[in-house]
């Protein structure tokens, strides 16, 4: 039986299992990627909201969302997002 990979958070999916659940969502959703105005945002909302650290990837999220029109996302980490009132962050097990 293989053993499963030591994780600090996340689902603790093996690389395997990752890339299934992956091809599940996109299925589901349209992928949206970065772009210039994506990253201007992202910098004025590291600036404006003082974040640092780890946080700035949850930021980069949010920049794309604004780029996009998306005002809301699903997390297990609602905290994370609770600086930005531009966006709503709802909790998985309450959609689930």
């Amino acid at each position: 039986m293989a053993t499963r990979p030591v994780v600090n958070n996340g689902l603790g999916f093996t690389i395997e299992e990752a890339r299934d659940e992956l091809a599940k969502v996109e299925g589901f959703f349209q992928v949206l990627c970065e772009n210039p105005a994506s990253y201007q945002t992202w910098k004025a909302l590291l600036i404006a909201n003082r974040v640092i650290g780890v946080q700035v990837h949850d930021t980069r999220l949010v920049a794309v969302m604004k780029t996009y029109g998306i005002a809301q996302i699903v997390t297990f980490n609602v905290a994370d997002f609770a600086r930005f009132s531009e966006i709503e962050a709802i909790h998985l097990e309450k959609i689930a």
